[in-house]
């Protein structure tokens, strides 16, 4: 599902309306921060599922 120009400013309104202008920055910041934390989870947990894998199964999962 894609949004076009005028919904995204329909949300964008909604959202400044609900929380106000001098909320959305700080808002903003800590959406950023969440999603910094998760991706570096995730990367995280990826380096770790082939670390404790021997060769032979890390080679047949990645086949999967």
């Amino acid at each position: 599902m894609r949004f076009g120009g005028q919904e995204l400013i329909i949300i964008l309104v909604i959202v400044l309306v609900l929380f106000g202008a001098t909320r959305l920055p700080a808002l903003a910041r800590s959406i950023g921060q969440s999603a910094k934390e998760f991706r570096k989870g995730l990367e995280d947990g990826n380096d770790g599922e082939t670390e404790d894998l021997p060769e032979a199964e890390v080679d047949d999962k990645s086949i999967d």
